[in-house]
Order: structure tokens, then C-alpha cells, then sequence
């Protein structure tokens, strides 16, 4: 019995597209120095989602740490997303 290659190749065509466009994204993207002050700050943050205000600002911060393995001794990878912020409120 023959595969229908219709529905498949629409979307390999679209899952290539997005691909490609990634690619040229990131080769073109400039390489700048990493700041060890802000890489530190960042690894310091727990995990969760936190936030704090005082009287002049709001601080957030948020982390997601995770790894990920194909089985149980398999090949893995390690997500570690951080976010930090800070809004500032003034009177002028």
C-alpha cells in the first residue's frame, strides 16, 4: 500500500522553512562578550518564580531548571532558563 506523501511533505516543507529561517537568523547574529557579572547573578537565582517590591522598584526572577533524557541511561540534555527583572518607578 502506497504512503501518501501529500500531508507529509507539506509539513516537512514548513517544519524546513521555520529551520532555515533559524539558521540564517543565528549565523548572522554578532558575537559579543560575556559579561561574568551577569552570568554570576543569574546562576545565583533559585528556582521558581519570585517577586519583591520596596519603595522605588519591583524585582522579579525566575528559573527553570530541567533534564531531559531519551530512556533512563540514554543521551540527555539540560534546560536551564533564567529570567530577571527589575521595574523602576519615579516621580518626576
Amino acid at each position: 500500500m502506497p504512503l501518501p506523501i501529500a500531508p507529509i511533505a507539506g509539513l516537512a516543507i514548513r517544519y524546513g522553512a521555520v529551520a532555515l529561517a533559524t539558521y540564517a537568523v543565528t549565523r548572522n547574529l554578532p558575537t559579543t562578550p560575556r559579561d561574568q557579572r551577569a552570568e554570576d547573578a543569574m546562576d545565583d537565582v533559585t528556582e521558581g518564580m519570585s517577586l519583591g517590591k520596596n519603595d522605588e522598584q519591583i524585582n522579579g526572577h525566575a528559573r527553570f531548571k530541567r533534564t531531559i533524557r531519551l530512556g533512563t541511561t540514554g543521551p540527555g540534555v539540560e534546560i536551564d532558563a533564567t529570567a530577571l527583572t527589575r521595574i523602576k518607578f519615579k516621580k518626576v
